[in-house]
């Protein structure tokens, strides 16, 4: 029996997100990226069309700096002005029902205790379609907005990282046993206080007593995305990620991350199963070759390269504004995105990458171009390579989703490469994996039931 993929809306509440210069395009409205509207009406149409899940990307500070300063990325709109995305989930939340909700956000930005308070509320909110990709932050800006001299270096950033995690599944897992919550009218009892519990945690970052003040929410821990490619990423994902956003140059190298990784989840105890993978990829589509290759010369002219550069660059914390674009890039040294290079290392076999590569990487790379039947398949042949889903990319919003709803999805759910419905609406865990809350290999596991024998008031 064919598998059937699993599709996310991968976007940012900014005027532009990947593929950059767009928003100038007359077909794009993410021009209007403030508005709600735009947002609910996409929403809405991703949940009727049979997407799983609209993922919001978000920074918390620029990239690093391009020509020699920051000008470039304000006067160019390069995902920045930017607006939080869990404010905007809620107003996604009453206007869905399938839809899972996810955002990003990563331990600089906010004490864990009132991270966990605001995560379990939309949780509630949305009846468990919420999902948070875990991440680490690799903006030296960002740092410096919350008080840090500058980029902590990226082991640490994951240490820092797994510490937060820790608190958090304290707080959702442990701080409320099952059958907490009794709301009897008749008693008066609201709740049993000898099944709440303060956590009492003391770490190198944090102090939280607890309790967690939110009541278990249907998936308690929300379902848990991650990023990360570098070797700390993947082991920190093998631990503790459930889904794993790619951006691999090919099947074949999309193959080898995920073997890897699966191979170290096992090694801690979960099964290759327990993560699913989405690789990232954007769509030119066409009634015939043709008219997609030129659709995909029209859009060539379309995006800007400057900004592409200064994204990847900007990413990796090095300033290409004024490199040639056939300049060797070396092994870079990079407190930044270090799963960029290797990317940018194994889509140039042979040779050192440049510039230009590097530009590629983004604009082309994960680019599919052609019919419906063509674009399936390719997606056939991603599925085999182990991916379990596709993170869709957009050129304009709503048309790049539009056109993958109306002409793409008919073509795969016929060839089962795509969901036929999901019948009543449910937790986005159990959309995915058959259950509302995390199981029991999972790390956050070990704390149902951990703070029971301790006093209900302590």
């Amino acid at each position: 029996m064919t598998k059937p993929l699993s599709f996310s809306a991968f976007v940012m509440n900014t005027p532009s997100h990947i593929l950059h210069g767009m928003w100038r395009d007359q077909e794009g409205h993410q021009l209007n990226f403030n508005d709600v509207n735009l947002w609910v009406s996409l929403a809405k149409r991703l949940d009727e069309g049979g997407f799983d899940v609209i993922f919001f990307a978000d920074v918390v500070g620029l990239y690093n700096d391009f020509r020699g300063g920051w000008d470039f990325h304000i006067e160019n709109g390069l995902q920045v002005p930017s607006n939080d995305p869990m404010v905007l989930l809620s107003a996604l939340a009453v206007n869905t029902k399938h839809l899972g909700l996810a955002f990003t956000a990563a331990p600089v930005q906010e004490p864990p205790f009132n991270f966990a308070r605001r995560v379990s509320t939309l949780d509630h909110i949305t009846k468990g379609r919420i999902a948070w990709n875990m991440v680490t932050s690799y903006s030296a800006n960002a740092f410096r907005n919350f008080g840090y001299d500058g980029l902590v270096p990226h082991d640490e950033r994951y240490e820092w990282l797994d510490e937060y995690v820790d608190v958090l599944y304290k707080l959702w897992e442990g701080s409320w046993d099952e059958g907490a919550l009794l709301q009897d009218r008749e008693s008066g009892i609201y709740a049993d206080p000898a099944k709440v519990h303060k956590i009492h945690h003391v770490g190198k970052r944090y102090k939280v007593e607890g309790p967690h003040l939110v009541a278990p929410s249907p998936q308690r821990t929300p379902l848990l995305f991650q990023a990360g490619s570098s070797p700390t990423g993947r082991d920190f994902s093998a631990r503790n990620a459930e889904a794993v956003f790619i951006g691999a140059p090919d099947p074949e190298n999309a193959r080898k991350l995920i073997d890897e990784t699966r191979r170290l989840a096992v090694e801690n105890g979960r099964k290759s199963e327990d993560i699913h993978f989405y690789q990232g990829l954007y769509f030119v589509i066409g009634k015939t070759e043709e008219e997609a290759r030129q659709k995909e010369y029209e859009l060539e002219n379309k995006i800007d390269f400057d900004m592409m550069i200064a994204h990847s660059a900007g990413g990796m914390g090095i300033d290409l504004g004024n490199a040639t674009l056939d300049t060797p890039l070396e092994d870079i040294k990079t407190e930044g995105i270090r799963s960029t290079y290797e990317w940018l290392k194994q889509s140039t076999p042979g040779r050192t990458p440049t510039v230009r590569d590097l530009a590629r990487l983004r604009s082309k790379t994960n680019r599919i171009v052609g019919t419906p039947e063509m674009i399936a398949d390719q997606l056939e042949l991603w599925r085999d390579a182990g991916v379990d889903g596709i993170n869709v990319i957009n050129a304009t919003i709503p048309g790049s989703y539009e056109e993958f709803i109306d002409q793409v999805m008919p073509v795969l759910r016929k060839r089962g490469l795509a969901r036929n419905g999901y019948g009543k609406p449910g937790t986005l865990r159990r959309k995915l994996f058959g259950t509302d809350r995390l199981n029991e290999r999972h790390p956050a596991a070990k704390y149902r039931g951990a703070f029971a024998a301790k006093s209900p008031v302590n």
